[in-house]
């Protein structure tokens, strides 16, 4: 946080049309990666205190990630509990367990989201927009409209959401079912690939904040791999090495790829994101919530 803080010095900016991103460049660049669940859980409001106060760079998250979000400016989530049974949760229309979402809720979502791909598939056809996971989620974090929305926020403040996984969630169901009624819709995730890489080789330095694993971890330490590791790392998981997956590896397996710089400090929290994450903003973040300068807003 003191690194993005610091004032920079005057550079030539001979790069900077280059860079696709309108943020301005600070210190340090910091990107922010969570798992779908945490936007389903309480920790979304905390995702959306950072990204509202401009105190984020990148966000990184699946299908489901930016789903939830919507949705529960549509209508409510309930709290439930692990041990309730899944057969009889299905026979009553509701979803998922310790988190109950009735399906009435994918209705409103879809009632709400079919007139925006018209209007996207309209758009690219009579205005040659080039649409990406990025324009999209951008896109609907405006059409929604809702400042209790991380989305929202996103947009306003011209912080790019990656989710290279788009389709694989309701939203893709809904992208599924809407080619059938109005073919042709393409989003194009080589220009979001060129998107993240470039935030990382034109950042001074750069800090990676990882909430759960999976896509969401590889891609934030894959794109800094193109500038020879972060700076700055946290992890936030309980996964373990021997699960055989991504989301276990320690912060050493990045570092001997290059994710992570040789002489970084890297830190691996082994705890609940949803318990930890909104305690460590509020030692962190929050206390210097006054330092952090707004950007220019769009409408």
């Amino acid at each position: 946080i003191a690194t993005k803080l610091a004032p920079l010095e005057e550079e030539g900016g001979e790069h900077a049309d280059l860079n696709p991103c309108p943020r301005r460049l600070t210190g340090c660049t910091i990107f922010l990666g969570f798992t779908s669940n945490l936007i389903s859980s309480g920790v979304r409001e905390t995702i959306r205190y950072l990204v509202q106060h401009n105190m984020v760079d990148v966000l990184v998250t699946t299908a489901g990630g930016v789903e939830e979000d919507l949705i529960k400016c549509l209508a409510p989530t309930y709290i439930g509990e692990f041990s309730l049974r899944g057969k009889e949760l299905r026979q009553s229309g509701i979803n998922i367990g310790n988190l109950l979402v009735p399906n009435d809720n994918y209705c409103k979502f879809e009632d709400w989201l079919m007139p925006i791909l018209d209007q996207m598939v309209m758009e690219q056809d009579t205005e040659g927009v080039k649409w990406t996971p990025s324009k999209m989620i951008a896109r609907l974090g405006k059409e929604i409209n809702n400042p209790e929305s991380v989305y929202y926020w996103a947009q306003k403040n011209s912080i790019p959401v990656l989710s290279p996984a788009l389709t694989d969630g309701s939203l893709g169901d809904m992208i599924f079912f809407h080619s059938y009624k109005k073919p042709g819709l393409v989003l194009d995730i080589v220009e979001d690939l060129r998107l993240i890489n470039t935030q990382a080789i034109f950042a001074r330095k750069t800090g990676m904040i990882i909430l759960g694993g999976g896509l969401i971890k590889h891609h934030i330490a894959n794109a800094n791999l193109m500038r020879n590791g972060a700076d700055f790392a946290v992890y936030v998981n309980t996964a373990q090495e021997f699960d055989g997956s991504d989301s276990g590896a320690r912060p050493d397996e990045a570092v001997s790829w290059g994710k992570i710089r040789m002489d970084a400090k890297p830190v691996k929290v082994y705890a609940d994101a949803s318990l930890v994450f909104p305690l460590l903003v509020a030692e962190t973040f929050a206390q210097k919530a006054g330092a952090f300068a707004p950007e220019k807003q769009h409408d």
